[in-house]
């Protein structure tokens, strides 16, 4: 005897294949838009770009060559045979369904750069004068003024007596932050390190004594410090301080993590 198939139960099985075709495109299309505006350097190193690219674009040539599969064979409907059929963690579709959902929302929503309270959260104040990445090569040659941030942090991290570096000139960028152990006259310069992806960035900085309060500095917002090098006792650590002469405000980078 002959089945008669369910009228709902075909069209949710012609529906479901093309649900898939949507959520694979929209992911490979989701990777190149972030690459194309930049935000990619938000979410991972730029030496993992190439393998988000290449991921990108064969996920679309999968999603594309799938969809031509199907619409070759929208006119003839073939139920499912026993050797089609396996066990899902989910019912059929909401696999897919979650997958289109979750790319549809990283299409709405911009990646945001990580903030102050997230470099506090993560133990900002037991990084003043070291990294937590591996002692890397710096351009030791390179005039003081000259250096990054993150440069004099890793000249620290495999040289940390502050006194070897005091009087020597600095200009630096980062963001503020307001650790609650620093004096109302010290506020921490930061930038985040990206080693691989977003979940293992790290803060990196040094503490700057102000000429004033830092009230007038709030967290979060990117200053530009020109000053010299000094040695302070800053929350109770010895520490390589940077003495501001001036201050100013800039807008926050296009890339605004360290590598």
């Amino acid at each position: 005897m002959t089945s008669i198939q369910n009228p709902k139960s075909k069209i949710q099985n012609q529906l479901i294949p093309w649900l898939d075709v949507l959520a694979i495109t929209a992911w490979g299309i989701l990777m190149l838009k972030y690459w194309l505006t930049g935000k990619l350097n938000l979410l991972i190193h730029p030496d993992y770009f190439w393998l988000v690219i290449m991921g990108a674009v064969g996920l679309i040539i999968v999603g594309v060559f799938k969809g031509a599969q199907l619409w070759k064979r929208r006119r003839r409907y073939e139920a499912p045979t026993n050797s089609d059929q396996h066990i899902n963690l989910f019912p059929p579709g909401w696999g897919s369904g979650l997958l289109l959902t979750t790319a549809i929302l990283g299409f709405i929503i911009t990646p945001r750069v990580f903030a102050s309270q997230t470099a506090l959260d993560r133990g900002v104040t037991e990084l003043l004068g070291a990294t937590r990445s591996q002692p890397q090569a710096f351009r030791a040659t390179v005039r003081p003024e000259e250096r990054s941030l993150i440069d004099w942090v890793r000249i620290l991290n495999v040289y940390p007596e502050p006194d070897a570096y005091t009087g020597q000139k600095v200009k630096v960028q980062g963001f503020v932050i307001h650790p609650p152990d620093l004096d109302k006259d010290f506020l921490l310069l930061a930038r985040f390190v990206i080693t691989c992806c977003a979940a293992d960035v790290y803060p990196a900085g040094l503490p700057v004594q102000l000429p004033d309060n830092r009230d007038q500095y709030p967290p979060d917002v990117w200053l530009e410090v020109e000053g010299q090098m000094i040695t302070e006792n800053v929350a109770n650590k010895r520490q390589l301080t940077i003495k501001a002469t001036s201050l100013k405000k800039i807008p926050q980078p296009e890339n605004p993590y360290s590598y």
